[in-house]
């Protein structure tokens, strides 16, 4: 949430010189307004609607930007920015790991994928929007090159790459007035969109897995509407809105890893202690290696926060990024064989039998997905289950006859 309301701050900052607060109070309060009437459901519309302007924005965008700026062909080759380099060929790696781990870290994605009405359905939405995100972001990113080649970005690489995240907006400045407007108009519209569902993924969380939805609602959004304060705050506080996108970045690639494996029935015995270990230890690896790296204690501490950035020319971010998942995985192992070997001493020691490494039962797999997806069992295991499933209907219906006539103890 504060990434988003950062990049509000800059596109408005940037386009009008106006001051982005009471816009940013604005879309908060319009975003719980509609969140709180009509919840979740209210991000599919809008997602609906985000999806058209995107299309409208890019038609837009790239027509003005195609017909008003003057790139000097010049300049393109000794620019080197077509050529390869080191940092081109680390955001390969880097760039992969912090998007798909990041989106991985946000609730409003797995909200949106167990909505889905099959396996097959999710396949085909999540292919589309790949397509479209992939031809967005080419678009967006090019504005960077048409930057330099226009000469609205400095020379040297240095002013380049600390300039970079503003270039889209220093490309829009050179369109028509009522082209910036647009844009303008349409960005704010769009950060709205998503911060509805940042929104609705935080108060799923809140409800669910702090309280387990033994408070009511209002409460909840009582408590989302706090944590959105000092996120106003923060945002206009940060000093680079990609600084903030990359802790997130940082964090979710030393937590994630090892919490995809829990997607897995083989790895049943992997628990919520290898989940949170494995990302303190993936953040510890990454100030160990920044101290190994640097020669320095206090600049390993800031690689935990990519104190000097994405755009550095040594191994420093890309290092960053292999030692967090590296690390998380070396701890999970590590935590696991202490955690069974407790267990397996807590047995003996007791004259229990160990069952640490026992598999659950397709009832306790079934109850622990919350809405099982029974298509992947074999055949006669999904009879069983949905016998069980319907005898289990079928007592609950009688229980609910029952107290509604009076009848229930």
């Amino acid at each position: 949430m504060v990434a988003e309301l950062g990049a509000v701050q800059v596109a408005i900052e940037s386009l009008t010189n106006l001051d982005a607060l009471p816009f940013m109070i604005v879309e908060c309060i319009v975003t719980t307004i509609y969140t709180t009437w009509g919840g979740f459901h209210t991000s599919f519309i809008t997602d609906n609607i985000q999806g058209l302007m995107v299309f409208l924005l890019l038609i837009v965008c790239s027509i003005a930007m195609g017909t008003q700026i003057n790139i000097d062909t010049s300049t393109i080759g000794p620019s080197g920015l077509l050529q390869p380099n080191l940092l081109a060929n680390q955001l390969i790696y880097i760039l992969p790991v912090a998007i798909a781990t990041n989106d991985a870290f946000l609730s409003g994605f797995w909200l949106r994928t167990f909505a889905s009405r099959s396996d097959k359905d999710l396949l085909i939405g999540c292919t589309i929007a790949t397509v479209i995100v992939v031809i967005f972001l080419t678009l967006v990113g090019v504005t960077g090159l048409l930057a330099v080649w226009a000469g609205l970005l400095g020379d040297n690489s240095d002013d380049i790459y600390n300039n970079s995240e503003n270039a889209f907006f220093l490309v829009l400045l050179q369109l028509p007035t009522w082209v910036v407007g647009f844009v303008l108009v349409f960005t704010v519209a769009l950060s709205t969109a998503a911060f509805d569902s940042l929104q609705s993924g935080l108060a799923s969380s809140i409800s669910n897995d702090v309280f387990r939805n033994k408070i009511p609602i209002l409460y909840v959004r009582i408590i989302v509407i706090l944590i959105i304060v000092p996120s106003i705050v923060v945002a206009l506080r940060a000093p680079n809105i990609l600084q903030v996108y990359l802790i997130s970045d940082l964090i979710s690639a030393a937590v994630i890893p090892v919490l995809l494996l829990g997607l897995s029935s083989k790895m049943y015995f992997v628990t919520g202690w290898e989940v949170v270990c494995s990302g303190l230890g993936g953040i510890l690896t990454v100030f160990i290696f920044g101290t190994i790296y640097y020669g320095n204690a206090s600049q390993g501490a800031g690689l935990i926060i990519l104190k000097e950035g994405l755009y550095v020319n040594d191994w420093s971010a890309f290092g960053t990024f292999v030692a967090a998942p590296v690390g998380a995985f070396i701890t999970a192992g590590i935590v696991l064989f202490l955690r069974l070997a407790v267990l397996f001493i807590h047995a003996k020691a007791t004259n229990t039998r160990f069952t640490a490494l026992d598999k659950p039962d397709k009832e306790d797999l079934a109850v622990a997905a919350g809405a099982a997806d029974v298509s992947s069992l074999p055949p006669h295991e999904q009879t069983s289950l949905l016998e069980d499933m319907k005898t289990a209907k079928k007592a609950l219906t009688s229980v609910f006859t029952r107290a509604s006539s009076g009848t229930s103890q």
